[in-house]
């Protein structure tokens, strides 16, 4: 277990994540309301909220899966409109769905997607990331045959194939036993460096991985210890400008 994404360092003052009035609707319903966060770079978001609060539709935003009704929003410094190709590379995605090809072997989906990426040593990424999540002897067989927990370390795998800055995941411990549970955060929740912005019903983990959380209640924040205060945030720019 000694493989670690390698984000390129940043500044502790510089924002991963930055929404203005993010909004959702379907239909008449808004799912994400008026949503404005300041997360900074590094920094471990746990997102919080019952079921149909509007969490995996906020990552589906920031991930560029779905497009906002209205707001606007910026990851690793580049904007979500647009669904530009350098903010993909820059993000890694792991569902509570692993979403692998199970006809394919785990060797095979990561291949697949390190040229999607333009992996450079690719095999060797390739080993390492299996490696540390305990699939490298299964590597050849198909997904089909393995277990609902291996998916997804494999999913994990995938995640942090190329190296992103900031890692979005739903439900990440979906699947996952108690060994892979201690495997996610080792590689990835509570990786320095990496910002993560996870949803999560395992409340009783938030302190384990998270430096601050988000809430959700009916696609609105009703409680945020995660972002950076805008005044704050001027009153550094001026202090630096100075």
């Amino acid at each position: 277990m000694t493989a670690r994404p390698a984000p390129p360092a940043a500044s502790p003052d510089a924002l991963a994540i930055e929404t203005r009035g993010l909004t959702k609707r379907y239909g008449g319903v808004e799912v994400v309301r008026d949503v404005s966060l300041r997360l900074p770079a590094g920094s471990r978001t746990a997102l919080l909220g019952a079921n149909g609060a509007g969490k995996t539709t906020l990552l589906s935003l920031l991930s560029t899966l779905v497009s906002p009704t209205s707001g606007d929003a910026r990851v690793d410094g580049h904007p979500v409109a647009g669904k530009p190709a350098a903010l993909r590379r820059a993000i890694g995605v792991l569902a509570h769905r692993p979403m692998l090809y199970e006809e394919l072997s785990a060797l095979e989906n990561l291949r697949l997607f390190a040229r999607l990426y333009g992996v450079a040593g690719a095999e060797a990424r390739i080993e390492e990331l299996l490696r540390a999540v305990g699939a490298w002897r299964r590597r050849d067989e198909p997904v089909a045959v393995l277990s609902r927990g291996t998916h997804q370390r494999i999913a994990l795998a995938r995640a942090l194939l190329h190296r992103p800055r900031v890692l979005l995941a739903d439900e990440p411990e979906t699947g996952l036993d108690p060994e892979g549970v201690a495997l996610l955060d080792a590689i990835a929740l509570a990786t320095p460096g990496l910002t993560v912005v996870a949803a999560t019903h395992r409340v009783d983990r938030v302190q384990a991985w998270a430096t601050g959380l988000v809430r959700l209640d009916r696609g609105r924040i009703v409680e945020d210890s995660a972002s950076v205060p805008i005044a704050a945030s001027a009153a550094h720019t001026a202090e630096v400008r100075a």
